[in-house]
């Protein structure tokens, strides 16, 4: 069999998924029914996890360079600033990007299909996944672009296509959730009014929720709000309608509107995450509020658990069980974030008691004050930055101890000593802290596994 893989969907999920097959060296094709990278995407924040994945893919310093890291934020009535929250590099010992980038999913997307070209795989735009079918050793799948139709095989299917997800529909799996009654708006500006010093300002009440992230150049702004209620339910709606509102919220003037989009957010899990052969990832599994900025990042964390194992499995260096344990390892973190962000968003947006002295006396007051602290910042930066991911429970045989680390953490990174480099192989390796006995050493080479030692 030629291709290995289809992977279907280009947007941040499918693309990592390609890279990481492709610095693999398992041969893959990647298909989108679009004719290009996404134009009004939502998606702005890039976590720490994520940059250290692209940092085993040799992509960190290009999107860390084409990106803004965030110094922290402000959340403003109007002109006036009533706190701010300090977040520059706020995890310096446990990450070697202990910072929240702002990069905007465009743009992103786009540095992405970049990267993969420049490793000789073109991404198939116009081109559309209609049918598939598994049949045991491998799944035959029906691809159109025009109107010409093309039958395939292939070992494995990713559908990383989206909320509206063709290969979770053409699987029967159940996607229970609801969506939130606010429709919300993004819109990419020009705008002067908010200093540029790489913060995002909020206005979060029970009346607005507004976000302004700098992007790109000094003036330009991403905004993502909800809708005010009162002009909701207008047919056409377009900025103009909005500005009044932007303006009284944050005080930003917007002088050009390059673009602009209104949609409803959802909070979903799919019932599974695999069936047989047939894989689902990012979106398509699970979509969830904006809070927290966690949405694409799991997403791409999907990728990467996916095509760790779809590689190793392909090259003969992992039984074919081991796929099982995608769907355990994933499935849970998303119902847990999904729950979570669920409960942010409500706190930020309802009228109760509770999340109206949540916004006006937690967030306005003692989260500033405890921000100053570094034992709250070294908490918030692991809350949001996904390296406190863990798969203690997994079906793997995470087990053993050592200290506080346990089998199934992240490996934990070594400032002192550049412990990560070595995982730049996307292989099977073994760290030693400490002196690497004979007895290792012999293991090692039988299993042709490399052996790394760090000082203790």
């Amino acid at each position: 069999m030629g291709n290995q893989v289809l992977i279907v969907g280009a947007g941040p999920t499918g693309l990592v998924l390609a890279l990481w097959l492709a610095k693999s060296q398992v041969p893959f094709r990647i298909i989108e029914k679009n004719s290009g990278p996404g134009q009004a995407s939502r998606a702005m924040a890039l976590q720490a996890r994520t940059l250290e994945f692209y940092r085993q893919l040799g992509i960190a310093d290009q999107v860390v360079e084409s990106g803004i890291r965030m110094s922290g934020g402000h959340l403003r009535r109007g002109s006036r600033i009533v706190a701010d929250f300090p977040f520059g590099d706020i995890g310096p010992d446990i990450s070697p990007f202990p910072f929240v980038l702002s990069f905007p999913q465009d743009d992103h997307e786009h540095l992405l299909v970049k990267c993969l070209e420049a490793v000789g795989v073109q991404v198939e735009w116009n081109t559309q996944l209609v049918q598939f079918k598994d049949e045991g050793p491998s799944v035959k799948a029906t691809l159109k672009k025009g109107e010409v139709e093309e039958v395939c095989d292939f070992a494995y299917i990713c559908g990383c296509d989206g909320a509206h997800s063709t290969v979770r529909q053409n699987l029967g799996l159940n996607f229970p959730g609801g969506a939130y009654e606010q429709l919300f708006y993004v819109a990419d500006v020009h705008a002067e009014g908010l200093p540029f010093d790489e913060a995002v300002n909020a206005c979060i009440s029970p009346d607005s929720f507004v976000l302004a992230f700098p992007v790109r150049s000094s003036g330009m702004f991403r905004l993502i709000g909800i809708v005010p209620q009162d002009i909701a339910g207008h047919d056409g709606l377009t900025f103009e309608e909005i500005r009044p509102y932007v303006k009284q919220q944050i005080n930003v003037d917007v002088r050009r509107v390059n673009w602009f989009s209104t949609y409803h957010v959802h909070h979903r899990v799919a019932d599974h995450f695999h069936k047989g052969r047939i894989f689902i990832a990012g979106d398509a599994g699970h979509i969830h509020s904006p809070a927290g900025g966690q949405g694409m990042n799991t997403g791409i964390g999907d990728a990467v658990n996916l095509a760790w194992k779809l590689a190793s499995v392909i090259r003969g260096r992992t039984h074919p069980s081991v796929l099982e344990t995608y769907e355990s390892e994933r499935i849970a973190f998303a119902r847990t974030l999904v729950a979570t962000t669920d409960r942010l968003f409500q706190l930020g947006v309802s009228k109760g008691a509770q999340a109206r002295m949540a916004r006006g006396i937690i967030l306005r007051y003692i989260a500033p004050v405890l921000l100053r602290f570094r034992a709250a910042r070294k908490a918030q930066f692991r809350l949001v930055s996904q390296t406190r991911i863990h798969y203690r429970d997994s079906s793997l045989l995470s087990c053993g101890t050592a200290g506080e680390i346990h089998g199934g953490d992240r490996l934990p990174w070594i400032n002192t000593q550049n412990n990560f480099q070595p995982l730049n192989s996307l292989d099977w390796q073994i760290h030693v802290f400490g002196a690497v006995t004979d007895a290792l050493r012999v293991l090692a080479n039988r299993w042709n596994v490399p052996v790394f030692s760090f000082a203790w």
